[in-house]
């Protein structure tokens, strides 16, 4: 009786023991490779509890939730001879927990390799342009290139993102040049289509105003209430523009008046008429009688 109770109690441990090494748990984002004398067992144990046979299989879990790995920055020359700094975020998961043990030892280090390859692939294959401005159809390339060889491994790429792209500081101030120049284009190209605008509708306020007088006085009173309000010391006094245009027409009448004066003047009397000259009035001077003096150079 007591060596049933031993047996018994042996055969309770023997049990536990067995179940204690048999048994294990898989976790709801994992899968279980069993391995048994070396060779792959072609179930996937599932998550839950599970049992493999101690000494003879080996359980392997491989976690299935989306892995985010970065990326080194890669240093390149682009297609258009310019040197940039790249660096990327890659995001994979595995699908096939089996090939990811048996076709590639380290599929976490196999991808960050391939995804470096891949990048210092793209930069020299892009232009600056497209890094800087076409980001998602590189994205696009560069998942394709990592993807290929990664399906064998059973890792599926769900998306590769270039984060940032560093240019050295002289480009840098070329392009921060290039954009001034630019907006400096577009700020003159504005300013003279807003000189045309401008120009066409002051023309056409001074075809109303000629026909008006009065709009261009009022104007001018107006222009002269807007320079009061300011509260500055400056003295504004119209000058009416018909004034000048006045003051101009009459200094160009004058030549032409004297002109006109002057060939309309007598050049003198004719000869033989009219009052008969100094000369003819005066009579001329004799001799000095004797006794007086000469005259002097002024007759006297």
């Amino acid at each position: 009786m007591p060596e049933l109770l031993t047996l018994i109690l042996l055969v309770i441990c023997a049990v536990a023991v067995y179940g204690a090494a048999a048994a294990r748990v898989v976790k709801q984002y994992e899968r279980g490779v069993v391995f048994r004398l070396g060779r792959v067992r072609g179930q996937i144990r599932e998550p839950g509890f599970t049992m493999v046979l101690p000494l003879v299989d080996r359980l392997r879990k491989v976690n299935l939730q989306v892995i985010t790995m970065p990326v080194p920055a890669q240093d390149g020359i682009t297609r258009d001879n310019v040197t940039v700094r790249v660096d990327a975020v890659i995001y994979f998961k595995v699908i096939n927990a089996a090939d990811a043990l048996v076709e590639v030892e380290d599929y976490r280090f196999a991808v960050s390799q391939m995804a470096q390859t891949s990048l210092r692939s793209i930069i020299g294959k892009s232009d600056l342009d497209d890094l800087l401005s076409n980001r998602e159809k590189l994205n696009q390339g560069l998942e394709l290139m990592i993807d290929s060889p990664a399906v064998g491994w059973g890792v599926q790429i769900d998306r590769v993102e270039i984060k940032d792209v560093s240019l050295p500081e002289t480009m840098k101030r070329s392009m921060a040049r290039q954009a001034e120049a630019d907006r400096e284009r577009r700020a003159r190209v504005i300013n003279a289509d807003a000189e045309l605008q401008a120009s066409k509708k002051l023309a056409d306020a001074a075809g109303v105003m000629s026909k008006e007088p009065a709009a261009l006085q009022l104007r001018l009173l107006q222009t002269v209430v807007a320079v009061a309000a300011e509260k500055n010391s400056t003295l504004v006094l119209p000058f009416p523009v018909e004034l000048l245009r006045f003051l101009e027409r009459a200094q160009q009448n004058q030549p032409e008046q004297a002109s006109s004066a002057e060939r309309a003047a007598p050049t003198g009397p004719p000869a033989g008429t009219g009052t008969p000259g100094l000369s003819e009035q005066l009579p001329a001077p004799g001799p000095p009688a004797a006794g007086e003096p000469p005259p002097d150079a002024d007759g006297r």
